[in-house]
């Protein structure tokens, strides 16, 4: 079994963004994995495949388990709860492809990607699994199995390589005290103050 990375951006990912609970509560839907066509990984999902890895991942979530997603890709399927931004609240079939809906928790992650969707900031997603590619030459992936959704960077052009959202904050000036705020004092609302404009600075220089 492969570890399986597949992203798309915001717009082939067909992403709406909404708010519930008078704007308390952010949502994420859209595309999570294409099926039937070849990616940009030269893999190809046959939509039966997509079909029954988003009922597994469905009947895990109507079932009470927590699917949570985190921010960029880590390197291997274990979930990092110090990285987790979103859960997902439920997957369906679309025609060949498999959709999702994602909830942003208050979690110094997830205030990080509710700044930037709220400051007009197009993120995308990716879809996080495990299955066998097929040795033959035509990218045909079997036993496929969705562990999560992560919520990645837009690409700044086509068959670009996404930038790590989380290391672009640690690298930016500022960002590390940011993160380190929002971690400590996530009730208090000067502190959360100067984290919405340290990360506002910080999406500027994402644009």
């Amino acid at each position: 079994m492969k570890l399986l990375n597949e992203h798309l951006s915001f717009d082939q990912a067909k992403i709406v963004v909404e708010s519930a609970n008078d704007g308390k509560d952010l949502y994420m839907k859209g595309i999570c994995i294409q099926g039937g066509v070849r990616n940009a990984n030269q893999r190809v999902y046959p939509v039966n495949e997509i079909g029954r890895a988003v009922t597994t991942l469905n009947e895990q979530i109507t079932g009470g388990y927590s699917v949570l997603g985190e921010v960029d890709h880590p390197d291997g399927l274990n979930i990092n709860l110090d990285r987790v931004s979103h859960m997902i609240t439920e997957m369906w079939m679309d025609g060949p492809n498999g959709y999702g809906k994602l909830k942003i928790l208050p979690t110094p992650m997830g205030a990080l990607v509710k700044t930037m969707l709220e400051s007009s900031v197009k993120l995308g997603v990716s879809s996080r699994g495990s299955g066998n590619v097929s040795e033959s030459g035509n990218g045909e992936v079997s036993d496929f199995e969705i562990i999560t959704v992560d919520v990645v960077a837009q690409p700044s052009a086509p068959g670009a390589y996404p930038t790590p959202i989380y290391e672009h904050l640690m690298n930016t000036r500022g960002g590390n005290r940011a993160f380190q705020t929002s971690r400590e004092v996530q009730g208090d609302k000067k502190a959360q103050k100067y984290l919405k404009e340290s990360l506002l600075e910080i999406i500027d220089k994402l644009r």
